[in-house]
């Protein structure tokens, strides 16, 4: 059976070869020996032991080796904070003590520091190092999408649009959820699960975060919803003064009681005693 390669910018259960004083090497098969620093070696460990390590290279760009876990590894997306920029690019906190760096000529626009992107890591041909890019569409896959209708997939949400939430659909296409199909507060970067809910003939696709066919919200709970989108909390609930839920909704009080008892079956909304509030 052909051993199976060791890739920088990616978790591995490596092999323990042997102990110096300020670590370990591991056997990094077509990397060669890999230096684990001590500060990164569980107790306890010995020779012969296995060890699930994130390969990486240092500040000398030396192969190195850590038990910590990165927010991103090598083939991911990942929302990331810029921790500083400069002439040649930005640097983003990815939860290691070296900075992940994005070019400037891979950035979709000028990065800020202190600001979120959401970001392809990836091992950069020219120099062997790891790297991030914000501009997505090249990592995406080629050709038609192969989804069923109402498949559950895992998204990352990457900016928004006069249509709806961009989102890359299980590290691989791109998918749309409207924004009149959005009950819930969502933002740049989440990462969530979601439903097909139409394979357009253009290759595009839209998606739900709700499981298609199931408790479908009518107009009623739409125009609820998207009152509670602005507000949060609105005082009115299954007693109050019909007068009243006439003058918000301009529904009748038969009409949001149903509307907010299905909202509610739907875990969208709690119902409180002083009125109803979105979750």
């Amino acid at each position: 059976m052909e051993e199976e390669d060791i890739i920088l910018g990616k978790t591995h259960t490596l092999k323990i070869n042997r102990f110096v004083d300020f670590g370990c090497y591991v056997d990094g098969k077509n990397l060669g020996e890999i230096l684990v620093p001590k500060r990164y070696i569980p107790n306890g460990k010995q020779e012969d032991d296995l060890i699930e390590v994130f390969v990486h290279t240092d500040s000398e760009d030396r192969i190195i080796a850590t038990n910590e876990k990165p927010y991103i590894e090598v083939g991911e997306f990942a929302s990331l904070k810029v921790v500083a920029v400069n002439d040649f690019g930005a640097f983003m906190d990815w939860g290691l003590m070296k900075d992940l760096f994005v070019p400037f000529i891979e950035q979709q626009t000028k990065m800020d520091a202190d600001r979120m992107y959401v970001v392809f890591a990836y091992v950069d041909s020219a120099t062997d190092r790891i790297a991030a890019s914000s501009r997505l569409e090249q990592f995406m896959a080629l050709g038609p999408a192969n989804y069923e209708l109402g498949e559950e997939v895992d998204i990352i949400i990457t900016n928004k649009t006069d249509l709806g939430y961009k989102a890359i659909i299980n590290g691989e296409h791109w998918g749309l959820i409207y924004t009149n199909q959005v009950f819930e507060r969502i933002k740049i970067g989440d990462k969530r699960k979601a439903f097909i809910q139409k394979m357009r003939d253009d290759d595009k696709i839209d998606i739900s975060l709700r499981k298609v066919g199931l408790e479908h919200i009518d107009d009623v709970s739409l125009i609820i919803m998207d009152a509670l989108k602005e507000d949060e909390f609105i005082g009115l609930h299954d007693k109050s003064d019909p007068d009243e839920i006439k003058k918000h909704f301009g529904i009748s009080k038969k009409a949001f009681k149903k509307a907010i008892g299905g909202l509610y079956k739907q875990k969208l909304i709690a119902i409180e005693d002083n009125g109803i509030r979105i979750l």
